[in-house]
């Protein structure tokens, strides 16, 4: 029977539960707060320069193909995917740096010239990295969170013994060099927890790195945003922008209605992609399922401060995706989750979109993307802002060995209380909850209210959990709880 459905939120997530629920006859209608669509992953565009405001990474092609499928279309259809070569680099010092290929193959060759035998190695750690992305990917993370028996096949019993060790524990097994070590824990930062803290099993994401490489939508992140836009209008489902959910409304224990700007709204079925802790805050206190007790002992993910910096010439020695690795990284996990505080001295990630996509910056000038992880709940202040900004551009200058800061044409920032503001972000977090072992699957908090009927949540605090492709991923697995149970 054709439900009327109202989502909260315009993110990944609701936007690929929308293009399910429509395609299954639903009318449904999206409720966005901003004025722009596309929850954190944003867009900036400021004097002839674009920048993705959130994700800049694009990994796990297959998952966005898989979600396009579903629709019998293909992300070709709405967007052109450029492979990156090289995927990216580390820098450790000046002068040295690791260059990560676009295949194994010349990966394998990387790490042997820096460590003996760690080609072999390498080899061996990535086909099993393979097995893992294969039951995970293909199958696991499209369980939706309801039951721990959704975990146990003949596959997952074979590697039990992977949910008990951690990816730092194997990879210092396998691997003395320091720098290659930091570079292959790197990738599970992108599940928002520290690689001692993270189960061996999610060496998938290691696979994803080397093995499926890294990719740029030709304009950007964004692009995935406007193709999902396109695919759920022709599916018919409305979009409204400047319309802020105020309220969950619900009737003999069923959510009945949504205020939106003061105005009363009926629907049958409520859908929040919106940050779950505060999506909750918009039901009375006997409607929530989670105390803040509860979300305060979670584990979350970093929150960040981004800056979205314009130059006004090229900038040498840096690829597309750079990272600067030249600080002590476990000092400044420590700072994130063990004590949190601002770092002494950041590690950073920057982008440079417009070495790939010309679309990203007016000719002979570059666009540059800055981010340091941070503990969640810090204080920001435009101060702090400007000290870090000041260090990571010193560091810059540094270790690629060159004058930048005259070159500044402006800069732009976004943190915490941004964050907040923008998103309803717990503590300002940046990628919802970390995946760690008492906080995956099953354990997470749940797609489907307990407590009310009709009332679903869906994104990164939710299954499967944090990143872009999780949370087509959670869009997916929250469409279908409510063709099931609604």
């Amino acid at each position: 029977m054709k439900k009327n459905i109202s989502i909260i939120g315009s993110g990944f997530s609701s936007l690929a539960a929308a293009c399910y629920l429509a395609k299954a006859g639903n009318e449904v209608t999206v409720y966005e707060k901003n004025d722009t669509i596309g929850g954190r992953a944003r867009q900036l565009k400021k004097d002839g320069f674009t920048f993705d405001i959130g994700p800049t990474w694009y990994w796990m092609p297959d998952v966005f193909e898989r979600f396009f499928n579903d629709f019998d279309k293909n992300p070709s259809d709405y967007y052109e995917l450029i492979k990156l070569s090289p995927a990216y680099q580390v820098y450790f010092d000046i002068n040295d740096y690791i260059t990560i290929g676009d295949n194994l193959d010349g990966i394998k060759q990387t790490f042997e010239t820096i460590e003996t035998g760690s080609g072999e190695k390498l080899e061996n750690f990535i086909k099993e990295a393979k097995s893992n992305y294969d039951i995970a990917i293909k199958e696991l993370v499209y369980r939706p969170g309801e039951s721990p028996l959704e975990l146990i096949t003949f596959e997952t019993a074979k590697k039990a013994t992977q949910f008990f060790s951690t990816i730092s524990k194997d990879v210092r097994k396998k691997f003395k060099n320091k720098r290659l070590i930091q570079i292959l824990e790197f990738p599970v930062l992108f599940l928002g927890a520290k690689p001692s803290n993270t189960p061996s099993f999610y060496s998938f994401m290691n696979y994803a790195d080397f093995g499926l490489g890294t990719f740029h939508p030709k304009n950007g992140m964004y692009s995935v945003i406007l193709a999902m836009e396109t695919l759920a209008k022709e599916l018919g489902v409305k979009i409204k922008t400047k319309a802020n959910v105020e309220k969950i409304e619900v009737e003999n224990g069923k959510a009945a209605a949504i205020i939106v700007n003061g105005n009363i709204v009926e629907t049958d079925i409520v859908l929040s992609g919106a940050d779950y802790h505060h999506s909750e805050t918009l039901l009375e206190t006997k409607h929530r399922a989670y105390s803040e007790k509860y979300w305060n002992q979670k584990t979350f993910a970093p929150s960040s401060l981004l800056f979205y910096v314009g130059f006004d010439k090229k900038i040498n020695n840096v690829e597309h995706h750079s990272l600067f690795f030249d600080t002590d990284f476990d000092i400044h996990a420590q700072d994130i989750y063990d004590n949190p505080k601002w770092p002494e001295e950041p590690l950073f990630y920057a982008s440079f979109p417009s070495k790939t996509d010309s679309n990203s910056a007016p000719e002979g000038k570059e666009a540059g993307i800055f981010l340091i992880p941070l503990a969640p709940g810090l204080e920001d202040t435009p101060a702090l802002r400007k000290v870090y900004f000041d260090k990571i551009m010193t560091r810059l200058e540094k270790l690629t060995q060159q004058e930048l800061k005259s070159s500044i044409l402006f800069k732009e920032s976004f943190c915490v209380n941004d964050f907040i503001k923008e998103y309803n972000s717990y503590k300002g977090n940046a990628y919802g909850m970390a995946n760690t072992l008492l906080q995956t699957a099953f354990l997470r908090p749940k797609l489907r209210s307990k407590k009310v009927k009709d009332l679903y949540f869906t994104g990164q605090l939710t299954v499967p959990g944090p990143g872009v492709p999780p949370a087509l991923i959670s869009g997916k697995l929250a469409a279908q709880l409510i063709e099931k149970y609604s």
